[in-house]
């Protein structure tokens, strides 16, 4: 019977999370209501305070499981990367850009960064950075692993140009929420101009060679 309830729990746990991430979609986050997303997810509005007290914990949520997910992912990238350094570094921060609008929108992403803004102190803008600094770690990862190969240069510091690389990725990324009209396939090509431009002083000359 525990792992039936359980079961139950898990079920409706992420059933209201589906359903404010269709509704956030619908009509934004600042518009939709608690009694509209326990009427999508079938639930009474009782049960869904059981699991989220406020809309800012469910948006939350939703950001977690996104950015569990694109890491989960990441660390495939990261067991075999590409042979070539360019192709490795591309490759793990596509698949953060193209698992970034799976279950958020633009509207709910900016009601997300302004959030951990506004309240950096709050428990919403310390997951929040906390998420950040898992992906930061992860790209740091790739590079260390792509130096010890001895596809980039010897002397390089994996750790702050992992982070330089992360804080370039992450004001791309928010410049694209910022604007409605960019697609993400614009993204992706900004991306790579700035990839080719990084890889240019950073990997070796055996490497730059091919």
């Amino acid at each position: 019977m525990a792992g039936l309830r359980e079961k139950q729990k898990a079920d409706r746990h992420r059933r209201i999370i589906d359903s404010a991430s269709t509704l956030f979609g619908q009509v934004g986050y600042d518009a939709a209501r608690i009694d509209a997303i326990a009427e999508l997810a079938e639930l009474s509005v009782g049960t869904f305070y059981n699991y989220f007290e406020t809309k800012a914990d469910l948006l939350l949520a939703i950001v977690s499981m996104e950015v569990e997910e694109v890491l989960s992912q990441g660390e495939g990238v990261l067991v075999d990367p590409p042979d070539e350094p360019l192709a490795a570094l591309g490759l793990l921060i596509r698949t953060y850009y193209g698992h970034s609008l799976v279950y958020l929108t633009k509207d709910m992403w900016r009601s997300a960064m302004a959030m951990a803004i506004q309240q950096p102190e709050a428990p919403f803008s310390r997951r929040y950075r906390e998420l950040d600094a898992a992906l930061a770690e992860q790209v740091c990862r790739l590079i260390e692993k792509l130096r010890l190969r001895g596809d980039l240069r010897s002397d390089l510091q994996s750790r702050p140009l992992g982070e330089l690389a992360f804080n370039d990725l992450n004001a791309l990324f928010t410049e694209f929420i910022l604007d409605e009209e960019q697609s993400l396939d614009q993204l992706q090509s900004r991306l790579q101009a700035h990839l080719t431009a990084l890889a240019s002083l950073i990997v070796t000359k055996t490497q730059g060679a091919t």
